[in-house]
């Protein structure tokens, strides 16, 4: 029996609490230095828990007003669409601590017990309107439920509410409220961002279907709206504040250019109005938890602002011929992460069977590479909906792609010169960055892995690399010409002046090529995070962008998170500890090093016959970096069937670091009936 989308959804895709006062912690790292110019509340229900129909996110007639008059005590000042727009169009300032009021769905809740609150205090609301459950007749088709239609607004209500000047009605989907099948697995999925598997044909929804279903859908209900209230949307509020590019795209198309979401953040100068965010309003949300979620906002601290606590996961160990028996995998995955306690995981979404180096088959439907199974949204979905993981990254290549003989880039590889023994050299095929058809390709793979559902962010592989003797292939070289660099690497190693600029001209060439990636899926993705894994001799030797074309400082500027693969065993170093302290004295020279970097950690010595680190020497050196001031931790890998590392150990390690990377200090006092 699939699972009830209603009851999951929302939880995953709502924005963590982050219970962070504006004063706790100065925010000089945020990748958005912008005021937060308002904030936006996402309500539901406004109902006692006897008559709710989802008790998670309804709220008491009794809280929302103390809610209500906790922000009015507080100087916060309720404002509508027509005042951000305002503010956006002409630059008419908005009041300080400006508050908009959201509520979704159309519970007649809202109109019994909220509205009178809303009168009282002229606020401007947006109620969000599902059109296929206020046609429904006698019973509406809630989360598998049925439902009886007076539980949601009538007609009558909803045009008294416009009328009092204070209500705008928003668009929250005709018929898109709801999960539809989103691999072969049966897993139900948010309508608006899946591409439906259609069992009946063995195969997903394409593009232009799914982009005409989303255009039907979003159409329907705008004529319904006009009709049934008199009022055409022109706000999108997205239901479980899942989109994309395609569906946003649509939206504008159909006169609905303000969309209301979920997502993680402020609202800056910077926040499209597309993609306005909201604070999810549940059950559970105190006046404390009120005030520190808004505090949030207003330092502009998001869930990166979390310390990460990351397990690096195979898919190669769930990957299994029979169906059942990868199944029988799954679950035990799935309880070995509730065990380990963990918040991320780098999940792979690729397959290296020779053991080359580079990715011959992935685990997602695509145009250029063979698909070992249809693995990676099943995973990733079940990781997000039944653990406690909040971040799923995809960890994939970017160059290292070991294309099928038929594909016209498949040639198209870096061009290594030969060097003695004792050089370092990459040792695995890439496609090189500098060829157009192997760019294409690499895009279409993005792309097509950007159709999964369930993506919070993109690890990059080791492969993001050039060596001091790479690339001479014919693209490269044309690309020096243009760089006005000699035409090959034998010309430029001869002249130093050219060598170093050469370089760097390398690490940024292949640092925006993967930003370039990162920006395909972030357009069905819109919060995504990038982090990147590198080689600790970066960090560690002044010389080792030479060797590399990766660089710590840049790598810092450029993605979210630098995972540098603190592993001495596989480097060989002769002091362990000292290699640890190196590295982290050196990420503390740049600004932003601890909060931008993962320090991630090798559990087995692969130069000594896989032999598992020791729980004990994994939990010292975890505390060890700890103490050190480091934020965020990850270990690979990790081997689910061996209990590899123990996941007691790990739990246990980990939980030393609060679950923020700064001490948080309340200073507002609480009604004690809202503690």
């Amino acid at each position: 029996m699939l699972k009830p989308i209603v009851k999951f959804i929302v939880v995953v895709t709502a924005v963590a609490s982050s219970y962070l006062m504006a004063n706790d912690f100065p925010n000089k790292c945020s990748r958005d230095q912008n005021v937060n110019e308002f904030t936006i509340l996402s309500y539901h229900e406004i109902a006692d828990k006897s008559e709710t129909l989802d008790p998670t996110y309804a709220v008491t007639p009794s809280n929302f007003d103390q809610q209500i008059h906790w922000l009015i005590a507080n100087g916060y000042h309720f404002i509508g669409i027509n005042d951000i727009l305002a503010y956006r169009n002409s630059g008419k300032a908005l009041p300080k601590k400006a508050v908009l009021m959201t509520f979704d769905d159309g519970y007649q809740s809202v109109y019994a017990n909220a509205y009178p609150i809303i009168k009282k205090y002229k606020i401007p609301v947006v109620i969000a309107l599902v059109g296929s459950w206020l046609q429904a007749k006698d019973t509406v088709d809630f989360d598998g439920q049925k439902i009886a239609r007076e539980k949601f607004l009538s007609q009558k209500e909803i045009k008294e509410m416009i009328r009092s000047g204070l209500v705008e009605i928003a668009s929250h989907s005709y018929f898109l409220h709801k999960g539809i099948q989103g691999n072969p697995q049966g897993n139900m999925q948010p309508a608006v961002i899946t591409r439906q598997w259609l069992s009946d044909k063995h195969a997903y929804e394409d593009e232009k279907n799914y982009q005409q279903r989303i255009y039907n859908d979003l159409s329907a209900n705008n004529t319904f709206l006009k009709h049934y209230t008199g009022q055409k949307p022109r706000v999108i509020v997205w239901p479980y504040g899942y989109y994309n590019k395609e569906s946003r795209t649509i939206a504008a198309r159909l006169g609905m250019n303000i969309g209301l979401t979920l997502d993680d953040g402020s609202n800056t100068r910077l926040t499209p109005l597309w993609g306005m965010r909201r604070i999810l309003i549940d059950k559970s949300m105190t006046l404390k938890a009120l005030e520190h979620d808004i505090g949030s906002r207003n330092a502009n601290l998001t869930d990166n602002d979390r310390a990460t606590k990351a397990a690096h996961i195979d898919l190669d160990y769930m990957y299994d011929p029979d169906p059942a028996q990868q199944e029988r995998n799954l679950g035990d995955l799935l309880d070995r992460i509730k065990k380990l306690g963990v918040n991320t995981v780098y999940l792979q979404a690729f397959a290296d069977p020779d053991a080359n180096g580079a990715a011959d088959y992935v685990y997602f439907p695509n145009r250029n590479i063979p698909m070992r199974a249809d693995l990676f949204n099943r995973v990733a979905w079940q990781i997000a909906t039944r653990t406690q993981v909040k971040r799923i990254y995809a960890w994939m290549p970017m160059l290292a792609w070991q294309l099928p003989h038929s594909n016209a880039a498949a040639k198209d590889s870096v061009v290594t010169l030969q060097v003695d023994s004792t050089h370092l050299n990459m040792g695995y095929p890439r496609l090189s960055p500098f060829s157009p058809k192997a760019q294409k390709v690499i895009k279409e793979i993005y792309e097509d892995l950007a159709v999964s559902p369930r993506i919070d962010g993109i690890l990059f592989h080791d492969d993001v690399t050039l060596s001091d003797y790479e690339d001479d292939s014919t693209f490269a070289r044309k690309q020096y010409k243009k760089w006005g660099l000699a035409p090959s690497v034998t010309k430029i190693r001869a002249d130093r002046e050219q060598y170093e600029k050469w370089t760097n001209l390398k690490t940024d060439y292949l640092d925006s090529f993967a930003m370039e990636l990162a920006q395909i899926v972030r357009d069905r993705h819109p919060g995504l995070k990038t982090a990147r894994n590198l080689y600790a001799q970066v960090a560690l030797n002044e010389y080792a962008e030479e060797w590399y074309a990766q660089g710590l400082s840049e790598s810092i500027k450029h993605y979210d998170y630098t995972a540098i693969m603190a592993m001495p065993y596989m480097e060989q170093a002769a002091d362990i500890r000292q290699f640890y302290d190196k590295i982290v004295e050196r990420v503390k020279q740049e600004e932003c090093g601890l909060d931008r970097t993962v320090m991630e950690l090798q559990t087995i010595n692969w130069r000594k016959n896989d032999e598992p680190l020791s729980s004990e020497e994994l939990s010292d050196t975890i505390t060890h970096l700890y103490d050190l001031g480091v934020h965020h931790m990850a270990y690979y890998p990790d081997s689910v069937f061996k209990n590899i590392p123990d996941a007691d150990m790990i739990k246990k390690a980990f939980g030393q670091k609060p679950v923020y990377m700064h001490t948080l200090t309340p200073n507002t006092t609480i009604p004690n009936n809202q503690e």
